[in-house]
């Protein structure tokens, strides 16, 4: 009896410790695989693309030096084409690249010289190959650009309406641009702009006929306006960056 007794305490101890033992190990909770890092995207400005634009150019003034009376020149015209270029973002907020652009105009400029004399300037289209530089955060790009302009001129003169043979000592075809503007990516492969651009072709003096020699130089110049949009390759995958 005593012996039976001596056993069921021991088993009713032995049961009452292992709760207690069970209990020191602790909860395991079930195994997951640890998630990945969020990763942000990184809009990638390298590239080629195509696009077009349009707006409008405003020739100065006071291009004619001696204050002649002028005809069109800052009413403006319409303004409409084609650009290609390509980009390099060589840092998180930097982007070098080169365009080239063609554009074609409406209308024409001019002037009324004493004596009855017309000069006019049908400019027919603007054209540039420029490089540009430009700080970039995230979808947006600020710019600046810079390079060759080229003017398609078809200038005449004109007596009481009549054609005359005039020469002059530049021929305003060749110049410069400079412009800044500043573009953003609204979509994958998309992005638009808005952009000023000032031309100049140079100075200029008539050398024939005589009446015209005395009037002093002339300027043309262009300040043109435009908004655009730009299909962009090579960046529809854009780059991540991992934490």
């Amino acid at each position: 009896m005593k012996k039976f007794l001596l056993v069921t305490v021991a088993i009713a101890a032995l049961g009452a410790a292992l709760p207690a033992d069970a209990a020191d190990l602790g909860y395991r909770a079930p195994y997951y695989q640890k998630a990945p890092a969020y990763a942000a995207p990184i809009y990638n400005w390298t590239g080629f693309y195509l696009g077009a634009h349009a707006g409008g150019a405003f020739s100065s003034d006071n291009d004619f030096n001696n204050g002649l009376g002028t005809g069109n020149n800052g009413n403006g015209r319409f303004l409409g084409g084609f650009q290609a270029g390509a980009d390099w973002q060589f840092n998180p907020n930097w982007v070098v690249g080169v365009e080239g652009q063609y554009s074609w105009l409406s209308g024409s400029v001019g002037a009324v010289f004493p004596g009855g004399y017309t000069y006019t300037n049908n400019q027919r289209g603007l054209g540039s190959i420029t490089g540009r530089v430009g700080y970039t955060w995230g979808p947006g790009l600020l710019y600046v650009k810079g390079g060759y302009a080229y003017s398609n001129n078809n200038e005449s003169v004109a007596l009481g309406g009549v054609p005359v043979a005039f020469a002059t000592s530049g021929d305003h075809t060749s110049g410069y641009t400079i412009g800044a503007g500043v573009e953003y990516m609204f979509a994958p492969n998309w992005s638009a702009k808005a952009e000023y651009q000032y031309y100049n072709f140079g100075s200029a003096n008539f050398t024939a006929p005589a009446a015209l020699i005395p009037t002093g130089s002339f300027t043309t110049d262009d300040h043109v306006f435009k908004l655009g949009v730009n299909y962009r390759f090579n960046w529809a995958s854009p780059v991540v960056a991992g934490y």
